[in-house]
């Protein structure tokens, strides 16, 4: 395999929403590229990006994978992502090792919603774009208002920068090919071919003079801000092919333009021409502006000169062979022979075969044995890869996702992108003892491979609890555990975490009296409990005096109260947000103990929660939901028949933020509820917020099937 400067590479993201044809049409660019005998199909699961079980079960993609193409002596490495809205947090993480995105857009329906997420993300990310409008084979390209009315919407999204530099050849018997604006010549392709087109200069008759005004108007952006073409453009009324190439490369790197180009992924049609595309306007590694690094020795001494509240400033590092090496691990995969294998980018240096790298985050030494680049699945050894590229390794010991590795004394870290928040949270019960032992060390492989899953115990429910980004995220979860692993897990709704809290002030004396022969047991006890403002928790003081109780017993008389404030007093739920204050009591001599005052707290902590009018607390979330403007209305209306309080609302182009509050209890089942309100367009994110009292009619339900805590033994 030969080995590519950083000059002659390009990294490339192919994101956009779902079935937009993002899998089909990297393996039609492979196949162009001759790197396949035959096209891969998704249908079949032979697409060269989708390997992984389940998405091949499910049709879909559900984790970025990586692919490569040699093309006119270039190396293109396609990073392929998912375009379900639950799984965009993956697609965001796809675009941190690339230099440009390639925005699909299904020629039916237009920009959706995860495709104006994905092209924020790339905004944010100050990543270059290129639009294709995919899927033109299909007899409804262009939707209702035909072609001419997609990129009218497109531009009214995304500005006038957003400029075609292709025409589709397309009639009645379908689509035929590409004009390309730039050199003004067309291309002609049979469907179901090897990709590659035929080239002619004549531009079909029927198009000729929309090709010429569309050319005009693509020359006089790429001039715009530049003076030395401004003035050529002037002099001559155009701008001359070779300046107009490296202008409008120039353009594109600067996310002056973002070019509309036209293909079809499962015909394979225009794809050796997008091919030539990326090679000649997507910028190279070599291009790209110095990545934004921490270096943790020079940050220290900064903050501590600075003072603790101000964070050090970024330093930069260069993408160049001359630079230290350095590469950043950006995903991670399990695969059932090599083991882990940790995909990365190399940020500076080179890096060769059989080299040993200092792991920054983990502070341990790691060797890159067998160096690859993947094709999909598949390794390919590689001796050595320059800055910039996209390589893997299997088998490193210590190595997870978004760790910095490199040279020795050189350090820095690269920080990922900030993840969400998992939005959905099921009960998790492993089927058999054998299932029970298999469930951790499989679940924790898993999260290795997506840091959005979340495992852990709720101390309250003694539940396990996975999270996840959505149902059917979860449910591929289990189906991954089963498969893999062999571990058989049930899904439950989790039980809601509620608690009690009391709203008024009482007194009550608890007192603990038994003689059974020989030593007795005797504590008597006098407390004031009290509300406190919520989230307060508990408070305990000791305001007794003259002796009436000795103080080595006072901590006794806490224990019991907290014991009994733990079993709850209306249903079992904890006691919250209450202060204990003990002012009076009596002992015995010889019959009083540490366990006698513990009773005796239990007993009055229960003799007070009757005058202190006990009532349930229930966790609020806070939830963001993202959905087309359309659905606003209904789910604003669905939010309020959940008891829920909408706090505001905020619009992103053509989708609307819905910032609300609502219990936890109504929100159990809410993504397949949200999924079927918005046609699968919606999204949403929430995350505990605080607690308030549950209404009267809600809390009887509550209470009716709950069962009470038994009354401690009282005098």
């Amino acid at each position: 395999m030969k080995t590519y400067q950083g000059s002659e590479i390009r990294n490339v993201a192919v994101v956009g929403h779902a079935h937009s044809g993002k899998t089909t049409l990297i393996a039609a660019l492979l196949h162009a590229a001759k790197m396949t005998q035959t096209q891969g199909r998704v249908g079949d699961g032979t697409a060269v990006t989708a390997y992984d079980e389940e998405e091949i079960a499910r049709g879909a993609t559900m984790q970025n994978a990586v692919a490569f193409a040699e093309w006119q002596g270039v190396k293109i490495n396609f990073v392929d992502t998912p375009g379900f809205h639950m799984f965009t947090h993956e697609a965001r993480a796809g675009l941190l090792p690339v230099e440009a995105a390639m925005v699909l857009v299904n020629a039916q329906n237009g920009v959706e919603s995860v495709t104006e997420r994905v092209w924020r993300f790339a905004e944010e990310a100050l990543i270059p774009r290129v639009v294709v409008i995919n899927q033109m084979d299909h007899p409804k390209a262009g939707g209702g208002g035909g072609l001419s009315a997609l990129i009218d919407d497109l531009v009214d999204r995304w500005g006038r920068n957003c400029v075609p530099v292709q025409l589709p050849i397309s009639d009645a018997q379908g689509f035929h090919g590409v004009v390309d604006l730039v050199t003004m010549e067309a291309f002609y392709y049979t469907p179901g071919g090897d990709g590659r087109g035929k080239v002619t200069g004549e531009i079909p008759a029927s198009l000729a003079a929309d090709a010429k005004a569309r050319h005009e108007a693509l020359v006089e952006l790429v001039a715009e801000g530049k003076d030395e073409l401004m003035e050529e453009y002037f002099e001559k009324g155009t701008i001359p092919e070779e300046h107009l190439i490296t202008a409008l490369h120039e353009a594109i790197r600067e996310d002056r333009i973002f070019p509309i180009l036209f293909s079809s992924g499962l015909a394979n049609m225009a794809t050796d021409h997008l091919l030539d595309f990326i090679k000649v306007y997507c910028p190279s590694p070599a291009e790209r502006a110095p990545f934004a690094v921490r270096t943790p020795s020079i940050d220290a001494a900064a903050t501590s000169a600075a003072g603790e509240d101000e964070a050090p400033p970024l330093a930069s590092r260069k993408v160049a062979d001359s630079e230290p090496a350095a590469v950043l691990v950006f995903k991670t995969m399990t695969d059932p022979f090599s083991g882990r294998i940790s995909f990365f980018k190399v940020i500076s240096g080179v890096i060769r075969n059989d080299v040993t790298l200092e792991n920054y985050t983990r502070r341990s030494q790691e060797r890159f044995s067998h160096l690859s680049i993947m094709q999909g699945r598949k390794p390919v050894e590689i001796p050595e890869l320059h800055a910039g590229d996209i390589g893997a390794v299997a088998k490193l010991r210590e190595t997870l996702t978004g760790d910095t590795l490199g040279q020795k004394g050189a350090e820095i870290q690269i920080d990922l992108f900030p993840l969400p928040e998992p939005a959905m949270t099921y009960a998790i019960e492993p089927k058999s003892r054998a299932d029970e032992d298999k469930l951790a060390p499989a679940i924790h492989k898993l999260m290795e491979e997506d840091l959005l899953i979340r495992f852990y115990r709720d101390p309250q429910t003694n539940e396990f609890l996975i999270a996840g980004a959505g149902q059917p995220h979860i449910e591929a979860i289990v189906s991954r555990l089963k498969k893999r692993y062999h571990a058989e897990v049930t899904l439950k709704a989790p039980k809601v975490p509620y608690r009690e809290t009391i709203r008024a002030k009482a007194e009550a004396q608890g007192r603990h009296k038994k003689q059974t022969g020989g030593h007795g047991q005797f504590g008597d006890c006098k407390i004031r409990m009290e509300p406190m403002p919520r989230g307060g928790g508990f408070e305990f003081a000791n305001e007794t005096f003259g002796g009436s109780v000795p103080r080595n017993f006072i901590p006794a008389i806490e224990k019991g109260i907290v014991e009994s404030a733990a079993r709850g007093y209306l249903a079992g739920f904890p006691v919250v947000d209450f202060k204990v204050v003990v002012f009076d009591g009596s002992y015995h001599d010889v019959d009083s103990n540490e366990m006698s005052f513990k009773m005796a707290g239990r007993i009055a902590f229960r003799k007070a929660m009757e005058l202190c009018k006990p009532c349930l607390l229930e966790p609020v979330m806070k939830v963001e939901i993202e959905a087309p403007d359309e659905f606003a209305g209904t789910l604003m209306g669905d939010l309020s028949s959940r008891r829920g309080r909408v706090q505001g609302t905020d619009s992103k182009g053509r989708t609307t933020l819905i910032n609300a509050q609502v219990p936890m209890a109504e929100m159990l089942t809410y993504g397949t509820v949200l999924t079927s309100m918005t046609q699968g367009k919606g999204s949403y994110r929430m995350e505990m917020d605080h607690y308030d009292i549950v209404p009267q009619l809600v809390a009887e339900k509550i209470l009716a099937n709950a069962k009470r805590p038994i009354d401690e033994e009282e005098e």
